[in-house]
């Protein structure tokens, strides 16, 4: 039998769409009033004093490399195992990506592997909040003040978890944010960065915008800048979204509960442990196939599942084996050992609001089958 389940699925209301319509009703479809607006909202639910909207998290990465004056020569550790933008930014702006592994459990950077790979040339770290799940983030940043680096939260998954009581994107010297349609909250494309480091927002805001100065005249242009802009258009969208950002997380977490009951008597397939002191937002839901599986048998199992019709995926591949990564740095299979284990084995499951106890039925029957 044949499904119709998608991997993921963005959760757009009617009100949405009415925000939407609303905006292009207006001759204000960029450099209007819902940047702002979405900005403070956004700064008001995370607990930050700035928040500065963007065309996407990646820009996000790539305007706080740029601000931290992160250049040629430089050195920035972060994780193998991420979305490849989060070790791009670093490329962008002339610097080297240096890896360090992850923790087997959490699948988060390791902070004893990030202490291992910090030399004279390191100037930040960037950990990745991988899946929904904040990374380690006092043991980090107290090897950040130990070196005296800066600390840029990869937190473009975690939207709405907490560490310790405090969110996501918060704790290092800025955070970054994503809203691509299969994240907690969508703006179609879109980023944010969230600090409370007010001359930071500010030069943010100048290399968003082609380099001009908040003040400035349209062709005045100080430095060198971006066209990162997010229209109106987008954080009309994101606004909608962010007030109902409890009720999404709920239902995430809804889905999410229910492969967990499901799968818990499953000895061939394990989970990324959640830390006890992290609250979890879901960004997906990924399982790891146990010991003594490989990767021909997963991408098996996908094959599988996709022919029956359910959506899923690998979730992430190694990026230090990209083959662009490979070619400049010199990579190999090895280099990050418990990295690569866990790339080969995990399978990113249908994850979205829409899913019933059915579906989950049907995803959970189907790869047990296929196990």
């Amino acid at each position: 039998m044949t499904y119709n389940i998608p991997l993921a699925r963005p959760n757009l209301t009617a009100a949405e769409l009415e925000a939407v319509i609303a905006v292009l009703r207006t001759p204000m479809l960029s450099l209007g009033p819902k940047g702002p607006e979405f900005e403070e909202a956004f700064a008001a639910y995370c607990g930050t004093t700035e928040a500065v909207a963007c065309s996407s998290g990646t820009a996000a990465l790539h305007m706080l490399m740029c601000a931290l004056n992160i250049k040629a020569g430089d050195e920035v550790v972060t994780t193998p195992f991420s979305f490849v933008a989060s070790a791009n930014c670093v490329l962008i702006v002339g610097a080297r990506p240096v890896f360090a592994d992850i923790d087997p459990e959490t699948w988060n950077i390791d902070p004893a592997k990030v202490e291992a790979a910090i030399t004279p040339r390191t100037r930040a770290i960037i950990p990745v909040d991988v899946f929904g799940q904040v990374a380690d983030m006092d043991a980090i940043l107290a090897i950040a003040r130990r070196h005296g680096l800066k600390v840029v939260e990869d937190s473009c998954e975690a939207l709405g978890s907490s560490y310790r009581g405090r969110k996501a994107g918060t704790l290092g010297d800025a955070g970054a944010f994503g809203f691509y349609p299969n994240k907690q909250i969508t703006t179609g494309e879109g980023g944010m960065v969230v600090t409370s480091d007010a001359d930071l927002a500010r030069l943010l805001r100048s290399l968003r915008n082609q380099g001009r100065d908040t003040n400035g005249g349209w062709l005045a242009h100080p430095r060198l800048g971006f066209n990162y802009r997010l229209s109106d258009i987008n954080c009309a969208l994101g606004l909608a979204q962010l007030r109902r950002i409890d009720e999404i997380i709920a239902e995430r977490t809804r889905v999410a509960r229910l492969y967990l009951e499901r799968l818990a008597d499953e000895p061939r397939l394990r989970v990324q442990r959640i830390a006890p002191d992290v609250r979890m937002s879901w960004f997906v839901f990924v399982v790891c196939l146990a010991d003594g599986y490989g990767e021909a048998q997963r991408d098996a199992i996908l094959h599988g599942l996709r022919e029956r019709g359910i959506g899923c995926s690998n979730y992430f591949a190694p990026i230090h084996l990209q083959p662009f990564y490979r070619e400049r740095f010199g990579h190999q299979p090895g280099d990050f050992p418990v990295c690569e284990a866990v790339a080969a084995r995990t399978i990113a499951l249908p994850f979205h609001h829409e899913l019933t106890e059915r579906n989950v039925d049907i995803v959970v029957t189907e790869l047990r089958r296929l196990l």
